[in-house]
């Protein structure tokens, strides 16, 4: 089978979260073979990883900024090609796609039409008046879609025309129309500029070379590793050629784009377009995809809030090596009795002040708890601040104990970085404890915390994500901003040795069960074959696709009125 495998720019180019799984899929899955197309900004530039004999790298392209390998007159060929104006024909064409883009998504939104189930940005750095799925507006928005993609395909000069005067018009004249919403009527020249110039980013992908016979063209599945402009590439391949699209989310990016700070500095209109543009490009891909495997419920729920069928989505949970954690994992009665440990980035969403507040009440209660603090390396200039703030926190609740006149006073709670002397490995740092906590108030899925299952730690976490899909019944969940609720809980199992090993063993059983490489690739393989039975593949004349010939054509005998020789096509001679 030849999979058309979109990523974010992760895979070749980088490790990461999705490198990792890509890599893994691909040399897992050796017999199907697997073209790569980069969507989106490589993280190391230069630097690749070795592909395997299945895989190619097709294409590599950034919506962001250059680009390569792409046909001389689609916009992003040549300068002059991006610079060519379109005649009044192909200006009318473009014009009328536009419109109607920009009307569905400034459409307002109405309850009850019978549509997807609206997604509100409110309290997510929207205006509260970014809802997805209204029949309307989604059907306005996935027509004018289509329509700059056919125009982009044929003539080329999209990037150019996404930035015109014509644009900004039709925007200006959408925002103020009736039925607009509040918050895109209130829009100015800089929001539509400004806007203009994100879509464009967001479209870029309509004017690449991908929709040939030689590349989409050619492949019998579109497996995107993400939504959103990820996916986009894919669902212009089932438009032209009708393959069917596999949408696999670890994280939803429209959930990423409601919290995302980068944009905090914008105006309420703008940030109003910009949910409504992610809100509608994710439904649309939700509505056109063959299937959806979301990595777990969370992200499950926002798909289906964001109109995705539920008959077209399977949850498969991601795959981790659990190999590395073996030693540990079965000795779960390594670490000290006494020690909490926290291993993750150092941000506000982990909430490690809850964290500390919580341990304060720990330690008049069990005087020899400790708190070791693990972080991972993040180039986050966010983060380093947010990390002096907690440490000057812990030396204010906890000041430096001796334990006599002449000894050197320590503290109970450690700042340590992952890799370094102290915490060389995950393995080590999770084998030095007896309770893993988990004290965030935003998560999706925490890979840290099978990580801590795979070592057969007792957890103790609180209620946010997919914590409690993937802790079962194997771990205590407590809720989110709460101090008392989370000391209760890490004194709890501190002080019963039994329980802690008995849910630790538990938690490491159903880590085995479900969240390994294995389960993950027999999952997709099976995913594969059944969706290329629903669709099967387009084969043309000597190109020796699957199920291009009967079965009973490889077998020797009159098994059909002129039997035909395998492969070929020909009658027997």
């Amino acid at each position: 089978m030849r999979i058309g495998l979109l990523t974010e720019g992760g895979y070749p180019y980088a490790v990461g979260e999705s490198g990792v799984w890509c890599e893994r899929l691909v040399r897992g899955l050796g017999q199907h073979r697997f073209d790569l197309y980069a969507v989106g900004r490589p993280s190391a530039a230069g630097a690749s990883l070795p592909l395997p004999p299945n895989a190619r790298l097709v294409r590599a392209a950034d919506p962001e900024g250059a680009s390569g390998n792409l046909l001389e007159r689609a916009a992003l060929g040549t300068a002059c090609a991006a610079r060519r104006a379109y005649g009044r024909r192909d200006r009318r064409r473009f014009t009328e796609a536009y419109e109607r883009l920009a009307t569905g998504l400034c459409a307002e939104e109405a309850e009850g039409t019978g549509g997807a189930r609206g997604v509100s940005t409110a309290g997510a750095g929207g205006s509260g008046a970014a809802d997805v799925g209204e029949p309307g507006g989604a059907a306005a928005f996935a027509e004018g879609l289509y329509a700059l993609a056919e125009l982009a395909r044929e003539r080329g000069g999209l990037p150019g025309a996404l930035r015109s005067d014509d644009a900004v018009r039709a925007l200006e004249a959408a925002c103020r129309a009736p039925g607009a919403r509040r918050g895109a009527a209130a829009a100015g020249l800089p929001d539509h500029l400004a806007f203009a110039e994100h879509l464009e980013g967001v479209l870029r992908p309509l004017s690449l070379d991908w929709y040939e016979e030689d590349a989409l063209g050619a492949a019998d599945l579109c497996h995107a590793a993400a939504g959103g402009t990820t996916a986009l590439p894919g669902l212009l391949a089932g438009h032209f050629f009708g393959t069917p699209l596999l949408v696999t989310e670890y994280g939803v990016q429209l959930r990423a784009h409601y919290l995302s700070a980068a944009g905090a500095d914008r105006s309420a209109p703008l940030r109003t377009l910009l949910a409504a543009l992610h809100g509608r490009l994710a439904a649309e891909v939700y509505r056109q995809a063959a299937l959806l495997t979301p990595g777990n419920a969370h992200t499950r729920r926002w798909q289906e809030r964001c109109g995705a069928d539920r008959d077209r989505v399977r949850t498969v949970h991601p795959g981790m090596a659990a190999d590395r954690f073996d030693g540990v994992g079965e000795d779960e009665e390594s670490g000290d009795p006494a020690t909490l440990v926290w291993v993750g980035r150092a941000e506000p969403a982990k909430d490690l002040v809850a964290l500390l507040h919580a341990f304060a009440e720990i330690r008049t209660r069990q005087p020899d708890a400790r708190l070791r603090i693990v972080t991972v390396p993040v180039r986050d200039p966010g983060a380093e601040p947010y990390l002096a703030q907690c440490r000057a926190l812990a030396a204010q609740l906890f000041p430096d104990e001796a334990a006599g006149a002449h000894a050197v006073g320590e503290n109970p709670v450690s700042f340590e970085e992952l890799g370094g002397p102290e915490a060389p490995t995950l393995e080590d740092t999770y084998a030095s404890g007896a309770v893993v906590v988990l004290s965030s108030v935003v998560e999706g899925f925490p890979a840290g915390l099978v990580e801590a299952m795979f070592c057969a730690r007792a957890t103790v976490s609180t209620d946010v994500g997919a914590v409690v899909e993937i802790i079962g019944g194997t771990g205590l969940v407590v809720p989110p901003r709460n101090p008392r609720a989370l000391a209760d809980a890490c004194l709890a199992l501190l002080r019963d040795p039994e329980r802690r090993y008995r849910l630790g063993a538990a938690a490491r059983a159903r880590a085995l069960e479900l969240f390994t490489v294995e389960q993950n690739l027999a999952a997709f393989r099976g995913i594969y074959l059944e969706l290329l039975s629903h669709a099967p593949v387009r084969h043309r004349p000597g190109d020796g696709a699957l199920f291009a010939h009967p079965a009973e054509a490889h077998v020797p005998g009159s098994w059909t009125p002129r039997a035909v020789t395998a492969g070929t096509g020909a009658p027997d001679a």
